[in-house]
């Protein structure tokens, strides 16, 4: 239930609010009607695509090349490929005409001139790092020309990266529906409420302790942790809104000489704390993060051991119409200090347990579904084996679109196959299946200075592009990080796992070739 802003400055602010809130409830009842003719060829609507990450700056300040990031959302281009549908793609910057030009010849069955004239590409000519959709609500005269380019409003809406309240007061000024979750359940996604929603979904979870706010908290936690497990080495400290790994930190006990009673244990928390603790984030602090947990609140879990340890996940989707399905499964590839960074992904999971994670995903989804959580988002695992069988812990939802997200779209779009529940492996509508290997964080500091053009050329001498006839082969994104700092993404689409690690193999082989001078 939404609640005005606590210590209103006056009625009037309160009733604003409340306002906001029925216009958004009243645009999103068009949803069901507008979901039920998306696919239809002869159906005009418009898709607004704004694809700020409405995240924590300090957080996202961490990740190279983050104003990139909104190039992500490229790949919903491809909707293109419908003949009516027309495209609003907004952004802080302008993107480079060679990365357009990219994606729309991508387009299967649709002239690039044809999709051309149905996109329009608008920005803020801002590099400022506050939320694209901030910098959209700050600018009028923008708005304006948003609502100039949506044809057909009544069969319009927004889709953006993660609905916040920033993105609700866009579809009010807009009067556009969002195709999201409504912001005043995106607290479903938090650390804390979601281990409560894998209980209420009968799923496994590891030993931990949620709602934290402050370092007092935070040490209790920690102490009675171990009194519950003495044999316990790690825990993971999480922040509610971290993502991608970048909110949590890591905190090793004294297994060598531990405190011998509960109160010297707290203590000895409580003292060795700042000390002990190790952050994902790089140039994370101890002052900030303490700042972030009473900001955010938080949760402890115990750190999962295991010799054969997988990270996999699931997306789910629950559409305007109620019905809830997968869509997904991978198995996530991660780094950073301990290994919860998110670097990218292969799909489908591995098939020893993808339709194990699978039914949990189902079950979540459930859930969230009972809790009013509209759209596409992910749970995260921990798997680990032991002897023939595998032991998953749910230990993250993402209500927003995520890493494993844009490569599974792009999969969808350009080969027109299916996820096959029954097997958890995508086919093309000859049966033949597709696997890929994604990434985006393919840096190194020799790739810095090549444009968005020269990586084109590479790619077509050395035919390093997807073949839309053999429905296989490289998908290039956040090309327009590359120049400042030798980053990129690849999505590899090949007929089977081998064969896609292949294809991103031969693409950082040839890549350094090119830039071994």
């Amino acid at each position: 239930m939404a609640h005005p802003p606590a210590n209103p400055t006056s009625t009037h602010s309160a009733d604003q609010f409340d306002l906001e809130h029925k216009i958004f409830a009243d645009l999103q009842t068009r949803l069901p009607e507008i979901y039920s003719s998306f696919g239809d060829r002869a159906a005009q609507q418009t898709v607004l695509i704004v694809p700020s990450l409405s995240l924590d700056a300090e957080v996202l300040a961490k990740v190279s090349g983050v104003h990139h990031y909104e190039e992500r959302l490229l790949c919903l281009l491809i909707l293109l490929r419908l003949p009516r549908v027309n495209i609003v793609f907004v952004t802080s910057q302008p993107i480079h005409d060679s990365i357009i030009d990219y994606y729309l010849h991508l387009l299967p069955g649709i002239p690039s001139k044809h999709a051309r004239k149905r996109l329009t590409l608008l920005n803020c000519q801002d590099a400022s790092p506050a939320p694209l959709t901030q910098k959209i609500l700050d600018r009028p005269r923008l708005l304006e020309r948003i609502r100039s380019a949506v044809v057909n409003p009544l069969a319009s809406h927004i889709t953006c990266f993660n609905a916040t309240h920033l993105e609700r007061k866009l579809a009010v000024a807009l009067k556009l529906p969002l195709y999201a979750c409504d912001p005043d359940r995106i607290h479903y996604g938090s650390k804390s409420d979601g281990r409560e929603i894998f209980r209420t979904a009968g799923v496994d979870i590891p030993d931990g302790i949620e709602h934290l706010h402050n370092e007092a908290q935070l040490v209790k936690a920690l102490t009675e942790m171990k009194l519950r497990n003495p044999d316990l080495k790690r825990a993971v400290i999480k922040l509610n809104e971290g993502f991608s790994g970048e909110g949590n930190a890591l905190f090793e006990y004294d297994t060598e000489n531990p405190p011998k009673t509960p109160q010297e244990l707290e203590d000895w928390i409580a003292a060795q704390l700042s000390q002990r603790i190790r952050f994902e984030a790089a140039d994370m602090t101890w002052d900030l993060y303490r700042e972030k947990l009473e900001r955010m609140g938080g949760i402890v879990e115990c750190w999962i051991e295991g010799t054969e340890k997988r990270s996999p996940s699931v997306q789910c989707r629950i559409d305007p119409l109620g019905k809830v399905s997968v869509i997904s499964t991978h198995d996530q590839m991660l780094g950073g200090p301990s290994g919860q960074i998110y670097l990218g992904c292969t799909f489908p999971a591995d098939e020893r347990y993808r339709l194990e994670i699978q039914e949990a995903g189902l079950k979540i989804a459930h859930a969230l579904k009972e809790k009013g959580v509209l759209g596409i988002w992910g749970v995260d695992f921990v798997s680990v084996q032991s002897g023939a069988q595998w032991t998953h812990y749910a230990i993250e939802i993402n209500i927003r679109k995520g890493g494993t997200t844009f490569p599974f779209l792009v999969l969808q779009f350009l080969t027109d196959g299916s996820y096959d529940t029954e097997s958890g492996v995508y086919r093309l509508p000859d049966g033949q299946p597709r696997c890929y290997y994604a990434s985006d964080n393919l840096q190194k500091p020799r790739y810095r200075g090549l444009s968005p053009d020269d990586l084109i050329d590479i790619m077509v001498y050395h035919q390093l592009h997807f073949d839309s006839t053999a429905q296989k082969g490289v998908v290039f994104h956040l090309m327009g990080a590359l120049s400042e700092f030798g980053k990129f993404g690849v999505t590899c689409i090949g007929e089977n796992q081998a064969q896609a690690e292949e294809f991103y193999q031969k693409t950082m082989r040839i890549l350094d070739q090119e830039t071994s001078q």
